[in-house]
């Protein structure tokens, strides 16, 4: 029996409907509720302005003496200590470990720095592994804009970098991710990235004026990832410190335009993710892959990319490449990122959705709160 048919006729319908028009203001005033295209807007000075902050911000002389970083989070929280783990891959001999979990790796001793980056401070998992973390030894660092974290942080006297900007986590990205940068850099395990993030802010400033809401469709990057994705399933390839970004495209179409979404990286796509292109069958019509990358990818990697293309292109699924802007690789990250929050945004008001509610996981905090089972 042939399945194929009825589901591919619902697809057709769908992309016939008449689609939210982009371009047209008034859909802005409708869907976004609650402002998220303010701290889009923002995005580029609110990395300047947690950069400035943090170069402020003091460490005890005593955190110089670490030999690993151990960065908890949940989200939108915890996509800054992805994308700074990467960053220190390159130019650190300091291992660094992102915790996304209750608890604490055992490996954690006097000679670790444990963060605990929680936005709202109320993060149950981080606030699990935090509570564990001070019945060790090790060195302890907070980022938060209150909540029970700082006020855990302050009552044991430990450093706490306070976020002052209102915004849903995952808008407040700039001040998870920018001041480890500079944390790092304090520390010795990143080089000075003063001009990085200048160049980062100039870039980004650039970018905007292409992707904000008053620039059409049809020179709008960011609106035409999401047209492309209207209707389909976003799965997002990358490689290197593309896959942390990738990692962020995926959490903000789940978050911001309520969609399925899923990343990949490269290499270890090519050697599994490959090969289920061919079922079911049905699926590919619905599927859209993005490709984040640049020139100062390893030259192999970006072999893998064009075999890749070869093999969706055979399959018959779609896919596209996105190129990182900027010269540096902090610029390049955030250029990426920032094309994908707005594309995740303008997806959201094809979706005729609000970006910023998220019901699903305040049912399933709720849920977790009638539980009698201890978080920690």
């Amino acid at each position: 029996m042939n399945h194929s048919q009825p589901i591919r006729a619902q697809i057709a319908q769908h992309r016939t409907l008449a689609m939210i028009d982009l371009d047209n203001a008034s859909v802005y005033r409708e869907f976004d509720k609650s402002g998220m295209l303010d701290h889009l807007h923002g995005f580029p000075e609110q990395c300047r302005k947690a950069w400035g902050k943090v170069l402020r911000f003091e460490l005890p002389r005593e955190y110089a003496g670490i030999s690993k970083v151990v960065i908890l989070g949940m989200g939108g929280s915890a996509i800054g200590g992805d994308i700074v783990r990467r960053l220190a891959l390159a130019e650190s001999k300091v291992p660094v470990w992102v915790h996304r979990d209750y608890g604490l790796p055992a490996f954690v001793d006097e000679r670790t720095l444990v963060i605990a980056s929680s936005y709202s401070g109320n993060t149950e998992e981080t606030l699990s592994a935090f509570n564990k973390s001070l019945e060790t030894s090790a060195k302890k660092l907070a980022i938060t804009s209150g909540g029970k974290l700082k006020h855990l942080a302050d009552k044991e006297g430990i450093p706490c970098f306070v976020i002052d900007y209102q915004a849903p986590p995952r808008a407040a990205l700039p001040h998870s991710l920018v001041p480890l940068v500079g944390i790092f850099q304090k520390l010795g395990l990143l080089a000075d990235k003063s001009a990085d993030l200048q160049e980062s802010a100039d870039v980004l400033k650039k970018l905007s004026r292409d992707l904000i809401e008053t620039r059409p469709l049809a020179s709008n990057p960011a609106k035409q990832v999401a047209n492309k994705l209207w209707g389909r399933i976003a799965i997002i390839y990358g490689a290197e410190m593309f896959s942390e970004v990738a990692q962020r495209w995926k959490g903000e179409f789940n978050e911001n335009s309520k969609a399925w979404a899923f990343f990949e990286s490269f290499p270890e796509l090519n050697h599994n993710a490959v090969v289920g292109y061919e079922f079911p069958v049905e699926v590919k019509e619905r599927i859209f892959v993005f490709m984040l990358r640049s020139s100062s990818l390893h030259a192999r990697n970006l072999l893998r990319y064009e075999v890749t293309a070869k093999l969706l292109a055979k399959a018959g699924i779609a896919y596209e490449f996105v190129e990182a802007r900027g010269q540096s690789a902090l610029a390049q990250v955030l250029t990426l990122v920032h094309l994908g929050d707005y594309a995740s945004f303008y997806l959201s008001m094809l979706n005729e959705v609000d970006p910023t509610s998220t019901d699903a996981i305040n049912f399933v905090k709720q849920y977790l709160a009638q539980s009698s089972i201890p978080s920690d």
